[in-house]
């Protein structure tokens, strides 16, 4: 685990579904076992690169997102290493049962793009919007979920998905979000990330909220608040040690997460720290028990309260 942050995080990488497409043909070029799965969607993942560079391991499924669950793990019984991709929900909603038994109860392989969760859903909407699709993947036995907070992120974890076995869920937007690592940074599955330093409070965020928990840090410094910032990618595995450790001495947690505050990463923390009688308060800063709706992604981030203005407004309040 070799990681070093940008000195700039305006700027925005790749897109996110770029980087995870580019990163499967590449790998196909050297693996021959590694094969692709869309459900009608190779315009909007961009799968179609694949398609179009190794069309005889590239499998359109329709708009059958629990068969292609099922047709993915009857070619990782027989040596394949699938990955698949549909929008987070249909994933998590329409086929759990599929990835439960067909995946993890079966021993299978099955890498899992569930794509624009959240407020990144955007026009799509209410329908297409996953805010606890983190929630359901998490408690399946043995299923390790990530949510990279970049490109340089997501594409390590696409690559080392290929060389493990099991079920991964990797979550995240389909459109280019904002630097947090360079090129070259390498990370650790179920190990956090301390991004920056503080001792007042210690802030866990994941996904393209990282971004947005150091510029809150960054922010709260001139307040005279020291915010410690850790990029929690991977859910689970949970990083236990990290919470217990970092919290040390802090006057509150607080996480943040473009996700539910029901199950997901507030819920592992909360989990953590009750268990271990970590005597500090924790504030779970996610979306408020509430269905999604049609807008602009940055409309909808400030709909949902997920800016760094938002997360610092959390900050205050706790440490009252």
């Amino acid at each position: 685990m070799t990681y070093t942050l940008t000195e700039d995080r305006t700027k925005k990488g790749s897109e996110l579904r770029t980087v995870i497409m580019t990163a499967i043909q590449d790998m196909m070029e050297t693996n021959e076992n590694i094969v692709m799965l869309e459900a009608d969607l190779g315009g909007a993942s961009k799968s179609t690169i694949v398609q179009e560079s190794h069309p005889d391991r590239y499998i359109q499924c329709g708009i059958s997102e629990a068969n292609m669950v099922g047709v993915a793990a009857g070619l990782s019984t027989v040596g394949f290493i699938p990955y698949l991709h549909t929008f987070a929900p249909f994933f998590t909603r329409r086929a759990l049962d599929q990835i439960y038994l067909s995946g993890a109860y079966a021993h299978n392989t099955l890498n899992i793009y569930g794509s624009d969760p959240g407020f990144t859903v955007a026009a799509n909407g209410g329908t297409h919007t996953s805010f606890g699709d983190a929630a359901c993947m998490r408690e399946i036995p043995d299923v390790v979920i990530v949510d990279p907070c970049d490109a340089v992120q997501m594409d390590w974890c696409v690559r080392q998905f290929a060389t493990m076995k099991g079920v991964h869920y990797f979550r995240g937007n389909r459109k280019a979000v904002r630097n947090v690592y360079e090129p070259g940074s390498t990370f650790e599955l179920g190990k956090a990330n301390v991004l920056r330093p503080g001792s007042d409070v210690l802030i866990v965020a994941m996904g393209q909220l990282v971004s947005e928990a150091l510029d809150a840090a960054e922010q709260l410094d001139k307040e005279g608040i020291s915010a410690e910032v850790v990029d929690m990618f991977t859910l689970k595995p949970f990083d236990a040690e990290c919470i217990l450790r970092e919290s040390a001495g802090k006057k509150a947690v607080v996480t943040f997460e473009n996700h539910s505050i029901y199950g997901g990463l507030g819920s592992a923390a909360a989990e953590v720290m009750a268990q271990h009688n970590v005597g500090i308060p924790l504030k779970i800063h996610g979306v408020n028990d509430c269905f999604g709706q049609v807008g602009t992604a940055d409309y909808l981030q400030k709909v949902f309260g997920l800016r760094a203005e938002d997360l610092m407004n959390s900050v205050r309040e706790v440490l009252k």
